[in-house]
């Protein structure tokens, strides 16, 4: 299997540098902590397992999985966080708990293994099941379930855009192991058409740049309607030569936001841009092949102070993307991807208008 590898940017065994620094923070549980000592969420645990299949790491990566498959709780959630084995919070992020299907998936594309998928399977779809029972009736999921099992009330853009894009990949895992959702198929038309057309639907974050470019990433939009989107606010946040600010009002650029963009960008055929951008922020590498979150540019000083396995997991899969290296390469283009039923123009205008 070949390796991501951008010329000029980040040379194969670079990126398989970058693959075994993540793994040296892994716990022999197989979780993945934001950092060494730090904290794990189902979310970035899976980004950074991708980084790993990507990377040739794959029994590092199934063992990822594992955990998740020994930690999901009954209904299908995980908490949203843990440290050392221990609960710290135990609600559960809708989006987080979507999100392994997009591991899944991608490891499944690169492994080429229907008994890893078989195992995870189960998995899957407890959690797509879970995070379901969060979706309004207009399309938006909330964003978190408490203790309780009641729903926040509140939806959030970029995490409904990343719910859009497992949603796509879970419906592909379905169909390939010839299990048949089409309740996911509705649910996918209903989030999708909701992300195109209602953003009133959403509560406000526009400082942050994931408000801007998830929609892009999660695959709601894409073509000229994800161009002009990207386009619109790229002086706003775009900062030459550092790369993307993770708010609007503050000189912080975040790698894992670059990187992000970078594959919203890919995905809408604009290579150039993307890869100025990978380059852009390799100031966050390591020199043991680690990634620094973020850096305030106006006193030239990291922040925080963390080499973060996600930002480094980020940096790999937009390697991977703009390279075509592994058969996984394509999972944030959409390819082989279900888009659902389509639903435009139905009844949930008429749920906003009154009508």
């Amino acid at each position: 299997m070949l390796r991501p590898e951008v010329p000029g940017v980040l040379a194969a065994d670079q990126a398989v540098q970058t693959g075994r620094a993540i793994a040296a923070t892994q716990l022999a549980s197989g979780a993945i902590p934001w950092f060494t000592g730090g904290h794990v969420d189902p979310w970035d645990h899976v980004e950074s397992a991708m980084a790993l299949s990507a990377t040739g790491l794959l029994a590092e990566a199934e063992r990822a999985y594992e955990w998740l498959r020994a930690t999901q709780r009954a209904d299908g959630s995980w908490p949203l966080q843990v440290r050392d084995g221990r609960v710290e919070d135990a609600g559960a992020d809708t989006n987080f708990c979507a999100y392994p299907a997009v591991g899944v998936w991608h490891h499944l594309l690169i492994s080429g293994d229907d008994g890893f998928a078989e195992r995870m399977w189960p998995v899957v779809r407890a959690a797509i099941d879970f995070v379901l029972t969060a979706q309004r009736e207009r399309g938006e999921v909330d964003w978190a379930i408490g203790e309780s099992g009641t729903p926040t009330g509140e939806a959030l853009l970029s995490g409904c855009s990343s719910i859009h894009h497992s949603l796509r990949c879970a419906l592909a895992l379905a169909e390939h192991l010839d299990q048949p959702q089409p309740g996911w198929e509705v649910a996918l038309g209903r989030l999708g058409h909701v992300l195109r057309h209602h953003p009133e639907a959403f509560t406000p974050k526009t400082r942050y740049s994931m408000d801007w470019y998830y929609p892009v990433l999660g695959g709601a939009l894409r073509g000229e309607a994800g161009r002009e989107r990207l386009f619109e606010r790229w002086s706003d946040f775009v900062v030459d030569g550092l790369g993307v600010r993770c708010v609007d009002d503050h000189p912080w650029v975040t790698g894992a936001e670059t990187c992000e963009l970078v594959l919203s960008l890919e995905a809408v055929d604009e290579y150039d841009r993307a890869r100025e951008l990978l380059a852009a922020m390799q100031h966050l590498r390591d020199p043991d092949g680690s990634y620094w979150t973020g850096l305030v540019f106006t006193d030239n000083k990291r922040w925080p102070v963390e080499q973060s396995t996600w930002t480094a997991g980020a940096v790999i899969l937009a390697a991977d993307a703009l390279s075509r290296a592994t058969p996984g390469n394509g999972i944030f283009r959409g390819e082989k991807l279900p888009t659902g039923l389509p639903i435009e123009n139905t009844t949930c205008c008429e749920l906003v208008s009154g009508a």
